[in-house]
């Protein structure tokens, strides 16, 4: 069968997905996109563009959007040629945390709820997103003065689900091949995480400097995104730690961003908003012992069984596993090979059957 795919962001975890959707399905997907820049107006905007810059929609089969775009302004201008929608969110901005200073334009939250309303299928990246969503739809909208549509929470979840995102790496083989523990060396910290504020990257370095007040060594790869200017944190640190940064900034090549991944000790996060973790998963699939709050998607995606391990209380115990990791990271071995193994599922090899079925599932809506 034969789809049509609308990224307006098309960046970040929104192009991974959508480049490995399209090279794993087994059904036809071509593939429309805008830069990843400016996300507001992407929501206010990217329908406009789209519906004069697309094929005749009658073509296809089906359309997949992601959240960032209102679907009902789409469906609205090329309606009825308009085929069965499915939705995909990676964020919402229901619960999406604010910037400093930023106050919240309730409009956005709003074009998610008409988005969803308007697609015949809606899938989150995770169960803890989904929960989150439908936790925070309700209170929502009892902020209309008056004519509260509470009939939506309904209507939009018996047409939801959770489908976690492909994972573009080996479903069977082995990653880490070639790359044994590297012992002689301090451990190599990795952030491959967004630079912004929703990351929440001055935890992350107040905990390095709390390991170096401890006279405990590491160096540090500073990978990721930046879609705007640079934070001051990363400026910061790049002076701070001097030798000990051996990679500053977005790595392009995926081969040597990967080889990054597979050369690295430990990743760590300290998001504030985490709706799936692609970079984590990666990490972890490539070698990198995750340590994660306990909390957003991280027990979701971690097996119960390294909880205690892998995931912290608060920044104090941050430190202490991190303190505890660098001092004995070779006692980890066995830690790191079952985890990188358990990232196994998220492979698109081992999750493309399911979205293919969506798809399929998709089609047959309005027959």
């Amino acid at each position: 069968m034969k789809f049509i795919f609308l990224e307006p962001f098309f960046g970040g975890s929104h192009r991974n997905f959508a480049e490995g959707l399209i090279s794993h399905s087994k059904h036809e997907i071509d593939l429309y996109t805008l830069p990843a820049r400016f996300w507001k107006w992407r929501m206010r905007g990217a329908a406009l563009y789209f519906a004069k810059k697309i094929p005749p929609l009658e073509n296809y089969d089906g359309l997949i959007a992601t959240d960032l775009m209102s679907l009902s302004d789409l469906k609205a201008l090329c309606s009825p040629s308009c085929p069965p929608s499915l939705v995909y969110f990676h964020e919402n901005q229901l619960t999406y945390p604010l910037a400093p200073g930023e106050a919240r334009d309730f409009q956005f939250g709003f074009t998610d709820i008409t988005t969803a309303l308007a697609a015949d299928r809606v899938l989150f990246n995770s169960q803890t997103h989904f929960d989150a969503f439908f936790s925070s739809l309700p209170g929502f909208l009892t902020m209309m003065p008056e004519y509260e549509p509470k009939w939506v929470v309904d209507a939009i979840r018996q047409k939801a689900g959770a489908l976690h995102p492909g994972c573009q790496f080996p479903a069977k083989q082995s990653v880490l091949a070639g790359f044994p523990l590297q012992k002689d060396t301090p451990p190599l910290i990795i952030w491959n995480h967004r630079w912004e504020f929703d990351k929440n990257p001055a935890d992350f370095f107040d905990a390095l400097d709390a390991i170096l007040e401890q006279n405990l060594d590491f160096r540090l790869a500073l990978l990721g995104e930046n879609f705007q200017m640079v934070p001051k944190e990363f400026i910061a640190a790049r002076q701070r730690y001097g030798r000990r940064v051996v990679h500053y900034g977005h790595e392009d090549s995926r081969e040597k961003y990967c080889e990054w991944l597979r050369l690295g000790s430990i990743v760590i996060s300290t998001a504030k908003q985490e709706n799936f973790g692609i970079s984590v998963v990666e990490a972890v699939r490539h070698g990198c012992i995750p340590l994660l709050p306990n909390r957003l998607s991280y027990p979701e995606i971690i097996p119960h069984d390294y909880h205690a391990d892998v995931l912290y209380q608060d920044q104090a115990d941050l430190v202490d596993k991190l303190a505890l990791l660098i001092s004995n990271y070779a006692r980890f071995e066995t830690l790191r090979q079952n985890l990188a193994e358990a990232m196994e599922r998220f492979a698109w090899g081992n999750l493309i059957d399911q979205y293919d079925d969506e798809l399929e599932k998709l089609t047959r809506i309005n027959s």
